[in-house]
């Protein structure tokens, strides 16, 4: 079975007939990336000449985490937003030469709707809460697929800590870091909720999230 196939068995039954996996064609490629492909259709796009130096345990949670992306609604989206701005500017600047007040009015709201979406797309903050969400249900779907809850915890862990440190970029670092704190904290949660339901103290430990 080829690694494209492997990870094809690993999408949920929900996602298995609209979402895609395949070799990353491009040059110089991230490890793993989403793209919508048509409506409501995405592929998640793997290279793999990187991606099969990594363990199985931290492959299947990076890629569970791409699937938390779809499931999260968090796909990236083509650029439209800088047109609409431009097309909102121009139409704004026109309007203000013919004096039409309800055409400069929704040139203006075009323009600030793009506005917005592009500081959302650019907001650093919501990134890496969109990023720990996915993370989240990654763990959720690993043990859908049989994990148990402390080796999901320390899969992706292991997988989050392999790539900070092969990340030499110091944001990109701080942005696998902010992960992998916001892992080791939901661990602890996740340890004192077991312990709780089954009465005992053997669980996950925070330790556990960094392989």
């Amino acid at each position: 079975m080829s690694e494209l196939q492997r990870l094809k068995g690993l999408l949920p039954p929900e996602n298995q007939s609209w979402v895609f996996v395949e070799s990353a064609v491009a040059v110089e490629p991230p490890l793993i990336t989403l793209e919508e492909i048509g409506r409501d259709e995405v592929e998640i796009q793997v290279d793999l000449d990187q991606w099969e130096k990594l363990a199985i345990d931290h492959r299947n949670l990076l890629f569970w985490h791409e699937v938390g992306r779809i499931q999260n609604d968090t796909i990236p989206r083509d650029g439209w937003e800088m047109a609409a701005l431009a097309i909102g500017l121009g139409g704004a600047i026109g309007e203000l030469w013919v004096q039409d007040g309800l055409l400069l009015l929704m040139a203006l709201g075009l323009s600030g709707f793009a506005g917005y979406r592009l500081y959302l797309k650019n907001n650093s903050e919501k990134r890496l809460q969109d990023a720990i969400a996915a993370d989240e249900r990654a763990i959720d779907l690993a043990c859908r697929f049989g994990y148990s809850v402390p080796n999901a915890y320390k899969s992706l862990g292991g997988a989050l800590k392999e790539l900070l440190e092969n990340t030499r970029k110091k944001k990109k670092r701080g942005f696998f870091e902010d992960r992998l704190e916001a892992l080791r904290k939901s661990a602890g949660k996740a340890r004192a909720e077991m312990a709780e339901q089954e009465g005992s103290s053997q669980s996950v430990t925070s330790e556990n999230v960094y392989g």
